[in-house]
């Protein structure tokens, strides 16, 4: 079973090196000349990309709202945190994304979402999304999977292939509360549906995972990390019919033996996204 929370914990520097540095420093031009902002992050689970803002000196007498629909690693990030950061006062809201997006339109300044947008039916909940925000505000939307999951050393030819391919399409049909929840392309589609939404993007660029042991094995938890990726797979895909269910225990057993040995080597291919919401609906000019 996972630990959610040491799991989120466990990639925070993954995130710091991966994040891609031009986007980074569009949302850096854009803080330092704001002040007052009203701040919106979801999925913020314990409240890492607050603690990367605040230790860049970027947030200055905000109000920072942190928003999950998991109240727990809230009150973790609550207990680590606190309710006021350098003078950034921060807000701990526990419920549902969509039930979120029924307040008033027209309120932030900026909304951050880091590793979310590729979890929820983005066609449907953007343009509420970016409503949510004042007209000429901007978003930053950031490790947004791409479709690219690399496991090396090879396990066995074809076989790699076809559970990368099944894996990446469990997270077309994922289901959450009967709605769907996901897409193994998030990164590619989301200019144009930015764009259909009344949105523009200023920045953008890879934000790759990279997880590789060195001579003295994986940086920090990510060996932690690394096991949470293989636990994921084998739950999404132990129920396949296409996969047998030998050759599959058998793979992971595999990969797992890599993974204690220092020899698995992993990429997941992302994007990152920095703009703004027009000031006027582009199907109104």
């Amino acid at each position: 079973m996972i630990d959610y929370a040491r799991y989120l914990l466990a990639k925070r520097r993954l995130d710091d090196r991966s994040l891609n540095h031009q986007v980074w420093l569009a949302l850096d031009s854009y803080l330092r000349g704001s002040s007052g902002c009203q701040i919106l992050e979801l999925g913020a689970g314990v409240g890492t990309m607050v603690e990367r803002l605040q230790a860049a000196g970027l947030l200055t007498r905000a109000d920072y709202t942190l928003l999950d629909g998991d109240g727990e690693l809230l009150r973790l990030a609550r207990e680590r945190l606190g309710t006021d950061q350098q003078g950034t006062r921060l807000h701990y809201v526990a419920t549902a994304f969509q039930d979120f997006l029924r307040q008033a339109p027209g309120k932030y300044d900026l909304i951050v979402a880091h590793s979310f947008l590729d979890l929820i039916d983005l066609p449907l909940l953007l343009p509420p999304l970016l409503a949510l925000l004042k007209p000429g505000a901007a978003f930053y939307f950031t490790l947004n999977f791409d479709g690219g999951t690399i496991l090396q050393p090879p396990v066995q030819p074809g076989l790699d292939e076809k559970i990368e391919r099944l894996y990446h399409q469990t997270m077309d049909e994922r289901l959450f509360q009967g709605a769907p929840a996901g897409d193994s392309q998030t990164g590619r589609h989301l200019p144009e549906l930015l764009r259909q939404s009344g949105a523009a993007v200023t920045a953008a660029g890879s934000s790759d995972w990279v997880v590789l042991a060195g001579p003295d094995g994986y940086p920090d938890d990510e060996a932690y990390f690394l096991a949470c990726i293989l636990d994921t797979m084998e739950m999404a895909l132990r129920d396949r019919p296409e996969l047998g269910v030998t050759e599959f225990a058998d793979w992971l057993g595999r990969r797992r033996q890599q993974l204690a040995s220092g020899e698995l080597f992993y990429v997941a291919h992302q994007l990152d996204y920095f703009g703004y919401r027009l000031k006027q609906d582009p199907q109104k000019v």
